[in-house]
């Protein structure tokens, strides 16, 4: 298993000043991809201090290529200025991704949470260009420097970045986390699939070859209002507190109009809108 750091994908002297940096592949296709993000969350709450986070698209390339633009369509594609050679647009929930995150890593991350979402949670079809334009919108990203980025060699060359990444690293399912410590000579430690939080903290701490200390955690509302949708076992994970702790809190939240509970195909939700019902 090759969990080394390419030279030309990172800079391994700037972790901003963290010992640990995590690359973290998803599929926004992916139903455990989305279970894992209140993992992700409490572990940055916790431990943000000692970790940069890296997403890396990845996933059953086949299966985007399936579901892709229609070619046909001449927004889909572009001509390069060079020679005019025609290129098909990779899957647009994949390839809005990279456009989002030309923006800033953390207007990527939003992007990406605001898109898993709408999937999960809303049941929007993410393929779909207006529902795509609609979640760059609601996360207050430049709509037309998105726009251009979606149908641009840059995004295209992004993603074909982290399908390098992927394969290099040997991912081959999701979800999936590799590990680096501040040692650019040692391999990174991978797990897959889905597992406990402490075991992610356990392998943080291996890493670190030391005891972290965890950092205080928001207080709820503080938390909802950038994360404005979560179920509450997820909340009650985060929080290490009983489901029904959580849910006599979000009741009272609901009374003072600051959150609606929304129903969806994967259970209730809890959606912050800070009084603005």
């Amino acid at each position: 298993m090759n969990n080394n750091r390419s030279a030309n994908n990172i800079n391994s002297h700037y972790m901003d000043n963290k010992p640990m940096e995590i690359y973290l592949f998803i599929d926004p296709f992916c139903a455990e991809c989305w279970s894992l993000s209140p993992i992700i969350n409490k572990l940055q709450i916790e431990y943000g201090d000692y970790f940069t986070l890296k997403y890396v698209l990845c996933g059953n390339l086949s299966f985007w290529n399936q579901k892709g633009v229609n070619l046909g369509d001449k927004k889909n594609i572009k001509k390069l200025k060079n020679d005019h050679q025609i290129f098909p647009t990779p899957h647009l929930a994949a390839i809005s991704i990279k456009a989002a995150e030309l923006q800033g890593k953390k207007a990527g991350i939003r992007f990406i949470r605001r898109l898993q979402e709408l999937l999960f949670v809303e049941n929007a079809d993410i393929t779909d260009i207006n529902v795509i334009q609609q979640c760059a919108k609601h996360v207050g990203l430049d709509i037309e420097e998105f726009i251009r980025d979606v149908y641009s060699q840059s995004s295209a060359n992004a993603f074909q970045c982290d399908l390098k990444i992927s394969s290099e690293m040997e991912v081959n399912e999701m979800p999936a986390m590799v590990f680096f410590n501040e040692n650019i000579e040692d391999e990174g430690l991978k797990i897959t699939g889905l597992y406990s939080y402490d075991i992610y903290v356990q392998l943080l701490t291996e890493m670190l070859e030391r005891f972290p200390k965890p950092a205080e955690k928001p207080p709820l509302e503080l938390f909802l209002s950038t994360n404005p949708i979560m179920a509450s076992k997820d909340l009650a994970m985060i929080y290490d507190v009983p489901v029904q702790q959580i849910e006599k809190q979000m009741k009272k939240l609901q009374l003072q109009r600051k959150v609606q509970k929304i129903n969806a195909k994967n259970g209730h939700f809890w959606k912050y809108t800070s009084g603005g019902l």
